[in-house]
């Protein structure tokens, strides 16, 4: 669902709750299109995210802050200047419309108190973040629109701030039920879901669906008096919902744990299709459902000059397995080869020089009759040789390619590792690490400037089973080397999914027996943190530190054991995160 006007409602009866009052203390912009004020009041240190990103335009306390850029963006130093110190004292919402406006009182250069706004406009791509004083003036804002970009608002320093245009629509705590219903039957060659979203104010396509249950589908006219008493209803429902401050943060996900929608009421026209959660917070559930999404975008354009990087290296590494195994296809005939020779040399004296062929006897097969053949301008000797020579080329051709098969194998098999590695990584440090990996192998080129020894290493995903248990995730193959290879004890649990590229997790058994129990949670921390994570059963080996061997010129991250066993898990993303308490 998209975050619409009564949703947004929601989460500003909540920051005013949570964040009223509050001083800023720091201000960041992780990317051109999002902010994280960092405030602090009576309830301790929160971070307010805002995000106008096309995709996902939105507002609510974060826990899951993104990493920040180097060199802060000439914005964020403007709000840097303008908003430290500064007491946030109202939160506000125009109707209910998708624009928040939060007022802080702030200082200026020379010690006036002063009044600043912040606007954040939540409305798709036209999102924006607009910084303006108390007598309507901007300062600034992230997306500065001209003349050239629109006649209608122009949004630039020094200009008078605008509000963007209302829609005509009613506003549901404003406008009787009975005024709604009328606005609605206007619409009679629109479906009813349609006629409601083109009536009520601040109302996405999923809430309007939800206030019409079965007769959404049908025209206005064709709506009898019992389906629209079922609207009445809902729309009674709705408001006071609304002008309670009441309603729960719905979360839907599908069985795999992926969160899929969200909503301040329940959802009932999915069916059975997703399970239901209710969190303890609108900001948790937006900050939860964005995540997920928010971190594949952001991780995979940061790192997607080594996603094409690594898509080309398997390619290439693959289309070279696949010709090699062709060309060992071929060397399959090479006995035939050594039979015709020794056939040939068994029967020199029947045969004659400028035959195109031999009709022989095949002595390996029940003296069955063979065809054999020959270059008339070679004798039956020279002949017998060419097939000998051939035959030992085929050979030496056979062994070689086994050994380089089993090298490109072992080659694309690290690629897909550090492939899954990429995929699966939150924060620009990690990609650093990655490309330092790719860097080692010889598939990047190291930047200049780049010193080894000031270069910080990332710190193993932690996690903690329910009986105690650390357990310890590599966040790529040069630390699952180093995790599995120097860091581990000897008595230490190592698991790995089974014929899935993913990450080595290591029980640390601090001198005690682990438990079966925490072999399985780690196994599904094993299963989350590869290539399966989204499978429904997933096998996983596990088996002690000690019995693992780094076999020698072997890829970083590979490993060989003979001695284990195996558990079969589903990976559950929320029983990872909350029940395992992950360690940040």
């Amino acid at each position: 669902m998209a975050l619409d006007g009564i949703f947004l409602s929601k989460i500003k009866d909540e920051l005013l709750r949570e964040i009223a009052f509050s001083r800023v203390e720091k201000v960041h912009q992780p990317s051109r299109e999002e902010l994280v004020i960092h405030l602090r009041g009576k309830s301790g240190a929160k971070k307010l995210f805002l995000s106008i990103r096309g995709n996902s335009p939105r507002i609510h306390l974060t826990e899951y802050a993104p990493e920040n850029p180097a060199v802060p963006p000439m914005f964020c130093m403007l709000m840097r200047k303008k908003l430290l110190n500064a007491q946030l004292v109202d939160i506000r919402q125009s109707g209910l419309d998708r624009i928040l406006y939060l007022d802080f009182n702030a200082t200026n250069e020379i010690g006036d108190k002063i009044k600043l706004i912040l606007s954040i406009e939540i409305m798709a791509k036209y999102s924006n973040i607009i910084l303006f004083d108390g007598d309507g003036k901007i300062v600034d804002a992230i997306k500065r629109v001209d003349l050239s970009q629109s006649a209608v608002r122009q949004i630039l320093p020094g200009f008078k701030y605008i509000a963007p245009p209302p829609q005509s629509k009613l506003n549901i705590t404003d406008h009787t039920t009975e005024n709604i219903i009328a606005q609605v039957k206007t619409f009679p060659s629109k479906s009813l879901s349609s006629a409601v979203l083109g009536t009520l104010q601040g109302a996405s396509p999923l809430t309007c669906r939800e206030l019409c249950g079965e007769y959404g589908e049908l025209y206005t006219d064709e709506i009898s008096d019992k389906g629209f008493e079922y609207l009445s209803k809902n729309l009674d429902d709705l408001r006071n919902i609304i002008m309670n401050e009441s309603g729960v943060p719905f979360m839907l996900k599908d069985e795999t744990g992926k969160p899929v929608d969200f909503s301040f009421f329940p959802i009932r026209q999915y069916g059975d299709r997703y399970r239901t959660e209710i969190k303890s917070s609108f900001s948790e559930l937006l900050d939860e459902f964005y995540y997920e999404c928010d971190r594949l975008e952001r991780t995979k354009q940061k790192g997607q000059d080594l996603v094409k990087l690594l898509n080309s290296a398997i390619a290439r590494v693959s289309k070279k397995l696949s010709l090699r195994q062709a060309e060992l296809a071929h060397c399959a005939d090479r006995e035939k080869l050594r039979i015709n020779a020794e056939l040939i040399n068994a029967n020199l004296y029947r045969l004659e020089k400028g035959a195109l062929f031999y009709d022989l006897e095949n002595y390996y097969d029940e003296n069955k009759p063979i065809r054999i053949k020959a270059d008339p301008s070679k004798s039956p000797a020279q002949n017998a040789q060419k097939y000998f020579k051939e035959y030992r080329k085929a050979k030496t051709a056979e062994q070689l390619l086994t050994g380089f098969i089993e090298e490109s194998k072992q080659e694309l098999a690290y690629l897909e590792t550090v492939a899954d590695s990429l995929e699966r990584a939150d924060t620009q440090a990690e990609i650093d690490e990655i490309r330092n990996e790719l860097s080692l192998g010889g598939y990047v080129k190291k930047k200049r400037g780049t010193d080894k020894k000031s270069s910080k290493t990332l710190p193993p995903i932690e996690y903690r089973t329910t009986d105690g248990f650390r357990v310890l995730v590599g966040r790529n193959n040069v630390q699952n080397d180093k995790l599995s290879l120097k860091t581990a004890a000897k008595n230490d649990m190592w698991l790995h999914t089974q014929k899935f590229p993913g990450s080595h997790v290591i029980i640390v058994s601090d001198n005690r027996e682990i438990s079966d129990e925490a072999i399985v949670e780690a196994a599904e921390i094993a299963a989350y943190h590869s290539k399966a994570r989204d499978a429904k059963l997933v096998p996983v080996d596990y088996t002690y530190v000690k019995n693992l061997k780094k076999p020698q010129g072997a890829p970083y991250g590979k490993v060989i054991y003979h001695v284990y066993y195996s558990v079969n898990v589903t990976p559950d993303r929320d029983k990872i995160n909350a029940k395992l308490s992950k360690v940040k």
